[in-house]
């Protein structure tokens, strides 16, 4: 019977439970004194409670990087750099994907290990559609078709906003009085518009799981544009059909940048065993285990020699160095304490829009007023 129990919680996809399985059980066969087990949540559960609170009841917890902000206002998990060697964090920072290491570094601490690298990328059926489209435009014509699926919840229709203003030549969050200035952000929602108003309207239930399955499971959509990608559907006999990944489509000549995603491998403060859980996390971050067993066990490395190891491509085939280049282009969100609150409910009246074919000053408006209540309520700044 083991004397040291480290709880644990992730998210209920092969990608965020199988791989942690995998290395708990043989951290386990070297180490029979502790027992790791994990318990995991939906995605949209992931996303909406509060991980603050879990803290209370979890060692080891998966998050998401906009959530750092609340970590280093409430100290309620662990700053890794205070208990993981130098050399070991420098080895993480050299090797991030895109700025997925940076995006767990907030007020000078490092509050979860890189653990998962992901990322909105084009995903298409090779055997139905050799060719994906290369541009906006080619897009529009593959969607009248009736071959798009596209995630359409309410925080997935936000994380492409931003990709969206981006390409009309604006930054999110310049300030801390509106998300974007209006003419960008209403050009930004006009533009995806085009596509959403083309879509099935069952895209509006859909996050980037449901489109995959969707994709790889039936014959009866071919192309998805930008949805957070998901090595699993690239490898033999995970799903029906095999999904090929690719860069997204350019729009005004110029290849979207899409909103990175991930997760951190955080520990918490109230852990009883705090040295036990920090080296499991060390272990489960290590670039050989990231490069070997994790990906092996459906996992999405969040160190960079896993997207470039050739294994890994074949298993995956390819998957890896195709998406690469986008995590590298890729845009951080906020991870102020508050931006959470806004990112939970600023997706609600886009998607109104879109489904409605609405008016996108209005939808702006109330976007821009939730940005506020989210600075204002934590009398916070904006920071990186």
């Amino acid at each position: 019977m083991a004397s040291i129990i480290l709880n644990g919680i992730t998210w209920g996809h092969s990608r965020g439970i199988t791989p942690l399985l995998a290395i708990s059980q043989r951290y386990s066969e070297l180490h029979p004194e502790v027992e790791i087990r994990w318990k995991k949540r939906s995605l949209q559960e992931f996303a909406d409670f509060p991980i603050e609170k879990l803290t209370e009841a979890y060692d080891l917890l998966i998050i998401d990087h906009p959530w750092v902000g609340c970590a280093a206002a409430t100290l309620c998990v662990l700053p890794l750099n205070e208990y993981l060697p130098s050399d070991y964090l420098q080895d993480q920072a050299n090797n991030s994907v895109g700025a997925s290491y940076e995006s767990y570094v907030y007020n000078g601490s490092l509050w979860a290990l890189p653990i998962d690298a992901a990322t909105p990328a084009a995903s298409y059926r090779k055997d139905l559609l050799p060719q994906p489209p290369q541009t906006w435009d080619e897009l529009l014509q593959l969607a009248k078709a009736g071959k798009v699926a596209v995630p359409g919840i309410p925080i997935d229709i936000l994380m492409h906003f931003y990709s969206f203003c981006i390409a009309f030549g604006a930054t999110p969050f310049a300030n801390e009085y509106e998300v974007i200035d209006a003419a960008t952000g209403v050009q930004a929602i006009e533009c995806m518009q085009q596509l959403y108003s083309l879509v099935d309207r069952r895209m509006f239930d859909c996050n980037p799981i449901a489109v995959a399955e969707l994709i790889s499971s039936t014959n009866d959509f071919w192309y998805c544009p930008f949805a957070y990608a998901y090595s699993n559907y690239s490898r033999a006999g995970f799903a029906k059909y095999l999904l090929h990944y690719t860069d997204v489509v350019a729009l005004n000549g110029k290849q979207l940048q899409t909103t990175i995603g991930g997760t951190g491998l955080s520990v918490s403060a109230f852990s009883k065993h705090k040295s036990v859980a920090v080296d499991v996390a060390k272990m489960m971050v290590d670039g050989e285990m990231q490069r070997t067993m994790y990906m092996q066990h459906g996992g999405q490395p969040g160190h960079r020699s896993a997207w470039t190891d050739g294994t890994a491509n074949e298993l995956t085939n390819g998957f890896f160095n195709a998406v690469l280049p986008v995590m590298d282009n890729g845009y951080m969100r906020p991870r102020y304490n508050g931006y959470l609150n806004f990112q939970d409910h600023a997706g609600t009246p886009l998607r109104t829009c879109l489904m409605e074919n609405g008016d996108p000053a209005k939808a702006l408006q109330l976007m821009n007023e939730l940005y506020r209540q989210s600075i204002h309520q934590n009398s916070t700044t904006l920071s990186v």
